[in-house]
């Protein structure tokens, strides 16, 4: 079995289904890279493997830290719109034997824990910024 690199998985990934931007992939990768120094940290120092949930999350995170109120408009233009779409992005870099997994994973670990508007569209309006507590 011949080793791929990231470049040649996400290129073939993409030739084969173009629904998201090649920048996407290296973008879900850092987001998993984020993911997995968060769980580090609390984790004592030890890695361990991130679930789908935990990766979304983290995934959203590094989004709104990267891009802030550009968020949704950014993930938009790659083809991102919603958590079942990172979903199937992971799964199609465990095909290219990129991502790792164990057997308890499956997409539908990916459905949807947050809406994208919920995420990264309403903590930019000005109303949902009125709301929020004073110091917030």
């Amino acid at each position: 079995m011949q080793v791929v690199s990231f470049q040649e998985a996400v290129t073939k990934i993409h030739a084969e289904d173009p629904r998201f931007e090649p920048d996407s992939y290296h973008f879900l990768k850092e987001a998993l890279d984020f993911t997995m120094n968060r769980v580090k940290e609390s984790n004592g120092g030890e890695m361990r493997h991130v679930s789908g949930p935990e990766l979304l999350i983290g995934f959203r995170d590094f989004a709104l830290d990267q891009f802030r109120a550009m968020a949704a408009t950014i993930l938009r233009e790659w083809g991102i719109q919603r958590c079942t779409h990172v979903g199937e992005m992971v799964f199609q870099l465990i095909n290219e034997q990129v991502f790792g997994k164990q057997d308890s994973d499956s997409l539908e670990d990916f459905a949807d824990i947050y809406t994208f508007e919920e995420a990264f569209v309403l903590p930019f309006l000005p109303e949902h910024n009125a709301r929020r507590p004073v110091g917030y």
